[in-house]
């Protein structure tokens, strides 16, 4: 093993990593991170599953119903602003376990709510659970791969977020009609018992605890990772490749701007904002126009949704099996031009008919799922271990912001009598723009994380 001053080095735990045959270790970890992945994703979609019950209920005016679905948002940018503070200072597992406690917690408080003003004030600090969680996490599975198979790895776990949110449309279908929207906040606590599971089951990231200086940490950690995937595999592991990289530089916050991240923080923080806008800006809505533009009946409105949402989880698989072979430049590329055609057809054909609407709403979804979970693999990649979750939590403050504004200008143009039509032709435009965003990212198939950021 590689040592610098008699301590394991960077490149040597990065190797030690590389070397691990997939075995039940990484099935078991990335099982336990997407349980976690799987209710934030769920607990972020419930209050679109809600609304048409809200607005009812309480008598919702536009912009009342439109300050209920941001409200989380809000929570969901400041949430990721501190997670990435969190995540590359007190630990990745920690960062996640906290979030989530404070998601399953702030979801009961929801369920009690009895107005919109405490209805969106508990929405807010679930959100900043939410927020924190998903890049964090993100970074921690990113970390644990290996550079040759990292973006199947890596976006098979993002699987389950798409997941989360077909199941929390699929179980809406259900319960909202026969139990009210308060029920769907009760499950959405869940969470809180995965909470005190995370820190005794999962293993903190050896590179973390390595660029913190936790040497004999990182060591102890590596090590009870090696001793179980040999349990698993029955095998001697294969000796790890000597590095050539093996001391990753440190830095500090200021250094997501300087040099040659400035370019990468400025392209992906452009592609999360356009992703997002253009994904809340269909998905927050979706069941509130199919019930009020089309008259569907709300169990009609959450199956067409529902639809959505599994075309989205298609979409992820298939940006699984491809990104490692085509790279992530041209898939992001490609998916950003399928967004922008099936939101075209949409804007030019006039949006007429509930059918036409879900038909086109999910192939958007197919491609814009694919976006975000090449997305949550492509952002940690960009950054080095000592700044990597800020980094990828900087991508989460800028897709919370698209997050805000594209439901609330989609609530704007509905709100003044806009038509259908340019909501989503307004949604292309930007999706065009995301294209062109893509167009300027820099290539990461097939490096290891400390040949990216040496």
């Amino acid at each position: 093993m590689t040592t610098v001053a008699g301590k394991p080095a960077l490149g040597s735990i990065a190797a030690r990593l590389e070397r691990l045959p997939h075995s039940r270790w990484h099935i078991k970890v990335r099982f336990l991170i997407g349980a976690v992945t799987f209710f934030e994703a769920f607990d972020q979609l419930l209050a679109a599953s809600a609304l048409p019950v809200l607005m009812k209920e309480w008598n919702l005016s536009t912009g009342q119903a439109t300050f209920a679905v941001t409200s989380a948002s809000i929570g969901m940018l400041l949430g990721a602003l501190a997670a990435g503070w969190l995540g590359d200072h007190i630990g990745r597992v920690r960062t996640v376990a906290l979030g989530v406690a404070v998601t399953g917690l702030a979801s009961l408080a929801v369920a009690f709510s009895g107005s919109i003003e405490t209805f969106s004030l508990f929405r807010f600090v679930q959100g900043l659970g939410i927020g924190g969680v998903v890049p964090v996490a993100a970074t921690y599975i990113n970390e644990i791969a290996r550079s040759d198979k990292r973006g199947r790895f890596v976006l098979l776990y993002e699987m389950i977020f798409p997941a989360g949110l077909a199941a929390a449309t699929l179980l809406a279908v259900w319960v909202v009609p026969a139990f009210g929207w308060r029920a769907m906040f009760l499950v959405g606590a869940l969470p809180v018992l995965i909470a005190a599971l995370l820190p005794r089951h999962v293993e903190e990231s050896p590179r973390w605890l390595l660029a913190r200086g936790r040497t004999e940490e990182a060591e102890a950690a590596i090590s009870r990772i090696e001793a179980q995937v040999a349990r698993a595999t029955a095998e001697e592991l294969p000796a790890p490749v000597p590095s050539t990289d093996e001391n990753e530089p440190k830095g500090t916050l200021m250094d997501l701007f300087r040099g040659r991240y400035l370019r990468r923080t400025a392209v992906l923080s452009g592609l999360w904002f356009v992703a997002y806008y253009v994904n809340h800006g269909i998905s927050t809505w979706l069941p509130s126009l199919y019930t009020k533009e089309f008259d569907l009946d709300l169990t009609t409105a959450l199956v067409f949704t529902l639809v959505s949402n599994v075309t989205g989880l298609l979409g992820t698989f298939v940006m699984a099996m491809l990104i490692d072979r085509i790279g992530r430049r041209p898939a992001l590329i490609g998916a950003f031009v399928g967004t922008v055609l099936s939101l075209g057809v949409l804007a030019v054909a006039g949006a007429t008919s509930g059918g036409q609407v879900a038909l086109f709403a999910s192939c958007t979804t197919f491609f814009l799922y694919a976006i975000n979970a090449g997305l949550y693999l492509y952002s940690p990649e960009l950054y080095p271990t000592f700044n990597r979750a800020k980094g990828a939590a900087f991508g989460g403050l800028w897709n919370r912001i698209g997050v805000i504004l594209g439901p609330v200008t989609v609530g704007a143009i509905i709100g003044a009598g806009g038509s259908l039509a340019l909501v989503f032709a307004q949604l292309a435009v930007v999706g065009v723009v995301g294209a062109v965003i893509a167009w300027f990212a820099i290539e990461t198939k097939g490096k290891t994380l400390e040949e990216l950021n040496s």
